[in-house]
C-alpha cells in the first residue's frame, strides 16, 4: 500500500480520514492504521451479507488490459443459464466496463474511484445497495487495474483471482509478490497468443509464482480468438459447490492478508 500518494483515501472512507482538514505532524501512520482497521470491519460486514444470501464473491485483479472484463463477458455467456451473476466494476473514470457487462444481460454497478487506484470495502458496501443479493449466486468484483494496492484491501470477498496476461512479462509474480501471494487462483490470460510471443515463458511464470512459497493453482484461459475457458469454469463450479466457510486470513506486511 502506498503511504505517500494518498491512494489509501477513497470516496468511501474520506470522512474517516478527516479529508480536507490539516492533520498534525506525525499522524499519517496512525491515520493509515485507522483506515485499514475501519476497512476490515466493513469488509467483514460485506462478507456477512454475502454469506447470508449464499453469494460467492470473487475479487478479480490484474494490471490494466490483462483481459478481466473480456473474461467476465465470456464467463457470463457460459454460466448465465445456470447461475445468477452480477458484477461490480472499478475504474478511475467512465462506466465503459459496466456497460459491456450489462449488455450480457446481468446487473452491473460501476464504481468510479477518481484518483484512487483500488477499491475498498466502503465503496463495495455502497454498491451492494444497488444489487439484488437475494437473487444472486455469484458476484464478481472487478478491481481497478493495478498490481499493487488492490491486494492490500479486503473487500469482503471469498476468493482472490489474479490475471497474469501473456502479453506481460513472465516475471510479474517476482516483481509484484504481494499481489500474487494474496491470490487463491492465478489465471494466465490471452494464452492463445503464446504461440506468437517469444518473451513469455509459462514455465518461468509458474516458477516465479512457486518461488513465493505458495501452491496457488495457475490455469490458462483465452476469451477471444480461440476461446479456452474449461479450466476456469471448472474452478468456478468447484468454488460454487464448496461450503462458503473460508480459512481465517492472516496478516502480511503492509496490511495485506492471505489465507493460512
Amino acid at each position: 500500500m502506498c503511504d505517500t500518494c494518498g491512494c489509501t483515501i477513497t470516496a468511501g472512507n474520506a470522512h474517516l480520514a478527516g479529508a480536507g482538514r490539516a492533520a498534525p505532524a506525525g499522524t499519517t501512520v496512525e491515520v493509515l492504521k485507522d483506515l485499514l482497521a475501519a476497512n476490515d470491519q466493513v469488509a467483514q460486514h460485506n462478507r456477512a451479507h454475502f454469506d447470508e444470501h449464499g453469494v460467492l464473491a470473487i475479487n478479480l485483479m490484474s494490471s490494466p488490459g490483462a483481459g478481466k472484463t473480456t473474461l467476465l463477458e465470456a464467463t457470463i455467456r457460459s454460466l448465465r443459464g445456470r447461475y445468477r451473476i452480477a458484477v461490480i466494476e472499478g475504474d478511475l473514470e467512465t462506466d465503459n466496463d459496466a456497460a459491456r457487462i450489462r449488455a450480457q444481460g446481468v446487473p452491473a454497478v460501476q464504481i468510479t474511484t477518481g484518483t484512487a487506484c483500488h477499491l475498498d470495502a466502503h465503496l463495495v458496501h455502497r454498491a451492494l445497495h444497488d444489487l439484488p443479493l437475494a437473487g444472486l449466486d455469484l458476484l464478481f468484483i472487478e478491481n481497478v487495474g493495478n498490481l499493487v494496492c488492490p491486494a492490500s484491501f479486503d473487500l469482503g470477498q471469498h476468493r482472490n483471482v489474479v490475471l497474469l496476461c501473456a502479453t506481460e512479462g513472465d516475471d510479474k509474480p517476482a516483481k509484484y509478490p504481494v499481489m500474487f501471494r494474496a491470490a487463491d487462483l492465478v489465471v494466465l490470460s490471452k494464452a492463445d497468443l503464446l504461440g506468437v510471443l517469444e518473451d513469455f515463458d509459462p514455465v518461468r511464470a509458474e516458477a516465479a509464482l512457486r518461488a513465493l512459497g505458495r501452491d496457488t493453482p495457475l490455469i490458462r484461459t483465452a476469451s477471444r480468438r480461440a476461446p479456452a475457458l474449461a479450466a476456469w469454469l471448472a474452478w468456478l463450479e468447484e468454488q460454487l459447490s464448496a461450503p462458503r466457510a473460508i480459512a481465517p486470513l492472516r496478516p502480511l506486511a503492509g496490511g495485506v492478508t492471505v489465507r493460512a
